[in-house]
């Protein structure tokens, strides 16, 4: 998605808890100017600094991209507190505040902006096994509704991408298990796990004026998972 919207023009801010240095590589070759904010969002405190950091860099922010998120999976009987709590954090509490502190950044420019939240197919389905994780994307596809209502009169578009079972560190598991990675492939039309490549599109798309009148919208990108 960093790379899609550095084609389609922008500069990126890249945050993240690891090493962000080659999608940086590729924004600057692409001519686009590319900030690395290593930091992790455990810890409430680095949103002020976040938003500090990006105005700094790069002038302003006009497009958010909620990306973070992490899963835990166990049996309901057995979930504990901390992977509760943590799965929150990151997957719901960081993206309010977060949202929040660019909200009024893009307020103060007043210039509007797009924020774009990353749901999931368990933002309509619940799922087995990650109820935090259920919990937390069922939030975020809320939270990007009651976004929408309040900051549209400031300019401000919120809408979420919903991705279907994608080819990533979040989904190695069930990759790795030969009965449920069959059981996923054969319930996805397009016969295959998605791509971050395949996000790109959407992103572009909730981040440009062709979606101005768009608001509180979570468009599933799943290859057709959510059709079956």
């Amino acid at each position: 998605m960093a790379i899609g919207l550095a084609e389609a023009g922008a500069d990126v801010a890249l945050v993240a808890s690891s090493s962000t240095e080659e999608t940086a590589a590729g924004i600057r070759q692409l001519g686009r100017r590319a900030l690395t904010i290593q930091t992790d969002l455990l810890d409430q405190r680095v949103v002020s600094r976040i938003v500090e950091a990006t105005v700094s860099g790069l002038g302003g922010v006009d497009i958010l991209v909620n990306n973070a998120g992490i899963i835990r999976r166990a049996a309901l009987l057995e979930f504990s507190e901390k992977d509760w709590d943590d799965v929150i954090q990151i997957n719901q509490k960081s993206l309010f505040f977060l949202s929040q502190a660019v909200a009024r950044q893009m307020v103060a420019q007043g210039r509007g902006g797009k924020i774009i939240n990353i749901a999931s197919m368990l933002s309509f389905q619940g799922g087995i096994r990650v109820p935090s994780y259920t919990a937390s994307k069922s939030a975020v596809m809320g939270l990007t509704r009651i976004m929408a209502n309040e900051w549209a009169a400031h300019g401000i578009n919120v809408n979420a991408i919903a991705p279907g079972y994608m080819d990533t560190d979040n989904t190695a598991a069930l990759r790795a298990d030969p009965k449920r990675n069959a059981e996923i492939l054969a319930r996805i039309p397009a016969g295959r796990w998605g791509t971050p490549e395949d996000l790109q599109g959407a992103a572009v798309f909730l981040a440009s004026s062709a979606s101005d009148y768009m608001q509180g919208h979570t468009m599933a990108v799943d290859g057709g998972w959510l059709s079956r």
